[in-house]
This record gives structure tokens, sequence and C-alpha cells, in this order.
């Protein structure tokens, strides 16, 4: 018997036939059941995600806030205590997901972030772009909402009473921002693990192309300074 409550696992997984099936064989046991969102993909993402054992749910609008929201309400179906996320390109390191609910489990927190801290970081896995965003983006939250997030990587775990109080929104680029904000809004216990992070398997749909970064860049902005202005 798992020491862990029922837990979900959901992947925003977009044309990650390559990599989807090496993330899935490093999930921990104890996750009760793990979600793979098929965001339109192209390729046989979906077919591999089958045959090793997820859950494959399809969501044909693009954005990665939408494969999120579809995951979720396939979720709700088994009643998790926990759930959390990570991305599909085997960036992160599933094993790890073990170091992020320890906060949980001592109850110290409701809210973890794994932090892609650069003594981790694999060389090249990620681009300037996206270290000057992180940098930027959680300086303003320090200086904003006296944030301690040094981070806005995709790998979390949360409870799912804290996931619904959340009432999340965005679908696309500002979902893991927008959920910062709103745990720092209504002062939900959070803490930050630092995980391993290494080069991506394929081309990165947002820090990989001019338009990608660029859009991110911008709504998560639009989030915090919304934040901001209201507060």
């Amino acid at each position: 018997m798992s020491q862990y409550p029922p837990t979900v696992l959901i992947i925003p997984a977009y044309n990650e036939q390559d990599s989807i099936g090496k993330v899935l064989d490093a999930i921990p046991l104890w996750v009760t059941h793990t979600i793979v969102v098929n965001n339109n993909s192209t390729d046989r993402t979906a077919e591999v995600a089958d045959a090793h054992g997820a859950i494959v749910v399809h969501e044909p609008q693009p954005g990665y806030g939408h494969a999120c929201l579809a995951g979720i309400e396939r979720a709700r179906d088994f009643g998790p205590t926990w759930i959390g996320f990570i991305d599909g390109d085997y960036s992160d390191y599933p094993e790890e997901l073990d170091l992020l609910v320890r906060p949980m489990h001592e109850g110290t927190a409701q809210f973890v972030i794994g932090s892609r801290d650069a003594r981790f970081r694999e060389s090249g896995s990620m681009t300037l772009p996206q270290i000057f965003g992180n940098w930027l983006a959680t300086t303003l939250m320090r200086m904003l909402f006296g944030s301690r997030f040094r981070d806005l990587g995709p790998f979390r775990v949360m409870t799912w009473d804290v996931l619904e109080s959340l009432e999340m929104e965005d679908t696309t680029y500002g979902w893991t921002v927008e959920m910062q904000l709103k745990v720092l809004r209504k002062k939900i216990p959070y803490a930050q693990v630092p995980v391993h992070y290494r080069n991506r398997i394929g081309i990165s749909k947002i820090s990989g192309t001019v338009k990608g970064a660029i859009f991110a860049g911008v709504k998560i902005l639009g989030w915090i300074f919304k934040y901001g202005l209201s507060k």
C-alpha cells in the first residue's frame, strides 16, 4: 500500500511520440492514474501513450492551458487527493516527483513547484530567452507580491482542493504564471524544490520558435501586471 494518497499526474502532449514513452516509464509506481492529454498531435503520441499504460484524453483545441484543463476534467472522475503536472518532452525527471511531494506529505506545503536550478540543468536545456524570461517574471513577482518563486517550471504538484480553489482560466502560455500568482494571492502555503533538467527530446513548441517565445513573454507579463494593478 502506498504511503501517499490517491494521486493523478497530468501530461499535456503535442507531438511527443519519441519522448512520451520514456516519461511514462519513469513515473513512480505510487502514482494512481496518469493522464496524457493528446493536444492535437499529428504523430503517434496517443498510440505510444496508450501502449505505455496511460489514460489518453484527446483535446483538439491547441494550447497548453486547454490541454491542462482537459486533463483536470478527466482527473475529476478519479477523486484524487493530490494532482501534478509534468511535460511530455522528457526534460524533467519524473522520478523526482518523490522530492516534490515530500513537503506536502510532511504538511508544510499545499503547492510545490520543481525549480529548474542552474546547478542541476544540463547545458543548453534552457534557452537564453527562457532564462531571462524566468528571471524577469520571478523578479517582478518578488517585487510586486513578495514572492519566493525562482522559476515558472511546468513540473508541479498540489492538493486537489488547492487546484479547485484556483479556478484556472488561461488556455495558452500563461497557465503556469496564472497558477503561481493565484497561489500567492490566496496565501496558499507553497514550497519549491530544486530539480534536474535535461535537453528535451524534439523541438520546444514555445521557446523553440520566435513566435512562441514572444507570445509566451507577453502572456506571462500580462498576468503579472494584471494582478499587480489589481493589488
